[in-house]
């Protein structure tokens, strides 16, 4: 079957159905008065995410697809006959789009998770509906509405827990044909895989996970080199992230380190989140005498990053349980403390720590020999002494000015506040004086 991951469709809901002009006509009952029926509702487009499906290729060649409108009022009260709505199946993880105007509508990222994009009409009103007291043969009726149409752009993200990275030619159909059922095209040339392959792994405890294996990304694949970057959209939703380094990858300026960092470019170019996923570094293609040869400066140049690495051998199963463990972990739990690895730097610093303690033992050794040799330095700063009492001596005299000059400010505040007080008492003593006076007189 095909893979196809994106599309461009045309919907359109049905148009909602006329109310009925009419009237009762039957013998011997006049004047029986209006009975036209209401018009039916027109079917919306409905999209349900399906889980037994992986590609859009039903809507690649089939690109309009329109529901059926609802029937018109009759007489007799009759009303007209509701359309059902038209039901598109899509893969679970399709991201449906405006492709006017770019806009997501929804994510169908659930089995089952249904999603509305065109609206029925609603069915029009019959005549029966308009007669009043004063109006009792109302000779009109209300039209159906219209049904809403836009156009869609249909993507598929597949949903994949763990996504598989590498150059072309790397081992990566190999191993999730390994680890799961899938049996994706294995074959001794690059670019082999040209679809993204999903695989269910059976892991411990009754747990499993969904794997997707994408095809090779190359140096310039987000200018479009190589397949580009448009299969690196089924892998945004993982997880974890597996690099598998081809350790026997031959060509001119071909080097494990390299086709690393160059992966890692390439991912941040497309997404920084993407790039920003729990990676695990695999060194596959152990069976190969020249990637053994290859591992020990490989391994070296990721521990210095603190990048562990896992050597593994696709093809005869060799170090496939370790990895695992790995990526589980990570899955299930969120750790990823095996992803990482001690960085040489801080060996070094923690050796450099016992240095660092021993010359603090040993500086009390030096400061009593310091200590011994300080009375000999001491002799000359007797003369200190002399020179700090002329200071003082310098330094008490002013102050002693400054303390003559304030006394003086001080007892003179002092004389002036009985001054102030004596007049009071004057003449409180004047004032008897001046009675006696009166009295002899």
């Amino acid at each position: 079957m095909k893979f196809v991951d994106e599309v461009r469709i045309y919907v359109k809901a049905g148009d909602g159905g006329n109310g009925a002009v009419a009237f009762r006509r039957e013998k011997f009952i006049e004047r029986g008065g209006p009975n036209g029926g209401d018009g039916g509702n027109g079917g919306s487009v409905v999209f349900v995410a399906n889980p037994q499906l992986t590609t859009l290729l039903d809507y690649r060649y089939q690109q309009h697809h329109r529901a059926k409108s609802g029937e018109h009022g009759m007489g007799s009260d009759c009303n007209g006959h509701g359309a059902e709505d038209l039901v598109l199946q899509v893969p679970v993880g399709t991201l449906i789009r405006d492709e006017n105007t770019g806009e997501l509508l929804v994510d169908l990222s659930d089995p089952g998770q249904r999603f509305v994009a065109a609206k029925g009409g609603r069915g029009g009103l019959g005549n029966m509906n308009f007669a009043t007291s004063t109006r009792q043969t109302p000779r009109f009726a209300q039209d159906g509405g219209k049904g809403e149409e836009i156009t869609l752009r249909l993507e598929l993200k597949l949903l994949a827990d763990v996504g598989l990275l590498g150059f072309p030619n790397a081992g990566k159909s190999t191993f999730i044909s390994r680890v799961s059922r899938a049996r994706p095209k294995v074959a001794d040339y690059p670019f082999t895989t040209l679809v993204p392959n999903l695989g269910m792994v059976q892991y411990k405890d009754n747990l499993s996970f969904v794997m997707a294996d994408i095809p090779g990304i190359i140096e310039g694949a987000s200018e479009g080199v190589g397949l580009g970057h448009q299969f690196l959209r089924h892998v945004e939703r993982c997880k974890v992230l597996v690099h598998l380094i081809d350790m026997g990858a031959e060509g001119e300026g071909r080097n494990p380190l390299d086709d690393f960092n160059i992966l890692n470019k390439e991912l941040e170019k497309y997404s920084k989140d993407l790039a920003g996923k729990p990676q695990v570094v695999a060194a596959n293609k152990l069976d190969l005498t020249e990637a053994r040869d290859r591992l020990g400066p490989f391994t070296e140049a990721l521990r210095r990053k603190g990048i562990r690495v896992y050597p593994v051998s696709c093809a005869t199963g060799e170090g496939m349980q370790p990895l695992m463990d790995a990526v589980a972990e990570v899955l299930f739990t969120g750790r990823t403390g095996k992803l990482h690895v001690e960085m040489p730097t801080t060996r070094k610093s923690a050796a450099k720590a016992p240095a660092k303690k021993a010359a603090a033992k040993k500086g009390p050794a030096k400061k009593a020999g310091a200590a011994k040799k300080a009375p000999a330095k001491k002799a000359p700063a007797k003369k200190a002494p002399a020179k700090k009492a002329a200071a003082k001596k310098t330094a008490r005299k002013p102050v002693a000015k400054k303390a003559a000059r304030k006394a003086p400010a001080k007892k003179a505040a002092a004389k002036k506040a009985p001054a102030r007080k004596a007049p009071a008492k004057k003449a409180a003593r004047k004032a008897p004086a001046k009675k006696k006076s009166g009295g002899r007189r």
